[in-house]
């Protein structure tokens, strides 16, 4: 029989054992992946925070007593900050809508075969959504940041700027589980070339649970927030704006809360390096405008 302080044990366990790697980790929402933490918008500018807004990258810790403190207050997730911990994590996604497009680990292998270099072996964790999470070490003196698409379609990374939801978490009631314990290989060269070209440090934090959602609008918002994140300089705004535009109809429609679209963008714009202001003014305009010309569902 399941005691009722067994998930908050483990939990506090598994924070404790990502730290002893040497991976620094901060709370998530219990259940979820977003930080359970504020962020700028709402900052009360008190405690931590008195001299100016923390991050969540920068309270990240690997102190077993600040860690201790923390989850024994409630059953929060694990994040580990992938920039400090030194690593470079590639998550191979599972396909979320009705495309064709094949699922990441398919598409990962599939781009080892062509470069004529066997799938790495490293350690790996079967995400909630049933996906992939394999962890390397990044190379020495090269800062890579976090890409969206870049090695393929379903693949994205987390490095500088990201952050990776830690084994023994759940969300959605299923568990972030290890299937391959061993220690985190270095990223290959051939890898590390492809994904140098980005060396912007952002930071993609999953799109906020909105209950109440249909999966074809969760899925939208998860991909536009990743199509923002990945924008180059001098095209962030511009795919802000238009990429919060695209999500104004799902609103129109009630599929989502005009304060959970805002929220998500609020996050890949900052992530991508806009001001917290010129993403505030940016998303205001765009579903604003979006509002204004939505079409019925029925009339498309």
């Amino acid at each position: 029989m399941t005691q009722p302080d067994d998930k908050p044990r483990a939990l506090l366990a598994a924070a404790l054992a990502a730290a002893e790697r040497g991976w620094p980790v901060f709370p998530l929402r219990p259940g979820g992946k977003p930080p359970a933490l504020h962020g700028e918008a709402r900052c009360p500018r008190t405690g931590i925070c008195a001299r100016g807004h923390v991050k969540w990258q920068e309270r990240a810790t690997t102190d077993p007593a600040r860690i201790t403190a923390c989850w024994q207050a409630a059953p929060f997730n694990v994040g580990v900050a992938t920039g400090p911990a030194g690593l470079v994590v590639i998550d191979l996604d599972v396909t979320k809508d009705e495309s064709d497009a094949p699922a990441g680990a398919a598409t990962f292998q599939a781009l080892c075969e062509r470069t004529g270099q066997p799938v790495p072996a490293t350690f790996t964790l079967r995400t909630a959504s049933g996906g992939e999470h394999r962890y390397f070490t990044a190379p020495d003196g090269l800062r890579l940041s976090n890409t969206a698409g870049k090695l393929g379609e379903n693949i994205d990374t987390r490095a500088w700027g990201g952050y990776v939801v830690a084994a023994g978490s759940i969300v959605h009631g299923r568990a972030y589980a290890l299937t391959d314990d061993r220690e985190p290989a270095p990223l290959p060269g051939w890898l590390a070339a492809l994904l140098r070209q980005d060396t912007r440090p952002a930071a993609a934090p999953p799109a906020p649970v909105v209950r109440s959602a249909s999966r074809a609008a969760l899925a939208a918002l998860e991909r536009e927030q990743r199509v923002v994140v990945a924008a180059s300089e001098g095209e962030r705004n511009h795919a802000l704006n238009l990429s919060a535009f695209k999500l104004g109809r799902f609103i129109a429609w009630g599929d989502l809360t005009r304060d959970a679209v805002e929220e998500a963008f609020q996050w890949a714009g900052e992530s991508a390096g806009l001001t917290a202001a010129e993403c505030r003014a940016t998303i205001r305009s765009a579903l604003d405008a979006s509002l204004r010309k939505a079409r019925p569902r029925e009339a498309l």
